[in-house]
């Protein structure tokens, strides 16, 4: 049986390389933050390492729900991820496993306090209008906006 995160998420995931989590602060506002570590852990839940993101992890501690949308900027689609976080700290498996990733990717000098396990509950699809109303393809928008950027591709 097949888990809420399919291949194309992890794909989008994987090229996206930044993702935006929301959580809600204890005055019931919004705290929107950028997450470069975000990666799926297992068909159903998604990882962040909290490196520098001490309201998040408190509005977390407080209230799990929180929600992350992750976009590949050239394709201009993504998704939206809602669901509940566990922090997990060092001699868990998740940690280690999410901070060997941090130190592969970014080297030792990232602080890793604790990883930010969520088990995903619902995904739904955030895709540009273009798509919709301007009939584009997706190798046609990517080609468009990898040209705007001045992004070489290859």
């Amino acid at each position: 049986m097949m888990g809420i995160i399919t291949p194309d998420m992890r794909g989008i995931i994987d090229s996206a390389k930044l993702a935006f989590v929301a959580t809600v602060c204890e005055d019931g506002s919004p705290n929107l933050s950028p997450k470069g570590s975000l990666r799926v852990y297992d068909d159903d839940h998604l990882v962040f390492m909290n490196m520098a993101s001490p309201a998040t992890a408190a509005n977390l501690r407080r209230d799990p729900r929180l929600e992350v949308n992750v976009i590949d900027f050239l394709l201009r689609r993504g998704f939206r991820f809602k669901g509940t976080a566990e922090l997990r700290g060092e001699g868990d498996p998740v940690y280690t496993w999410s901070r060997q990733w941090v130190l592969d990717t970014h080297g030792p000098s990232y602080p890793c306090h604790e990883a930010v396990l969520i088990r995903v509950q619902r995904a739904l699809p955030v895709d540009s209008p273009a798509y919709t109303f301007g009939h584009w393809s997706e190798s046609d928008l990517k080609r468009a906006w990898a040209e705007a950027y001045g992004v070489v591709q290859g």
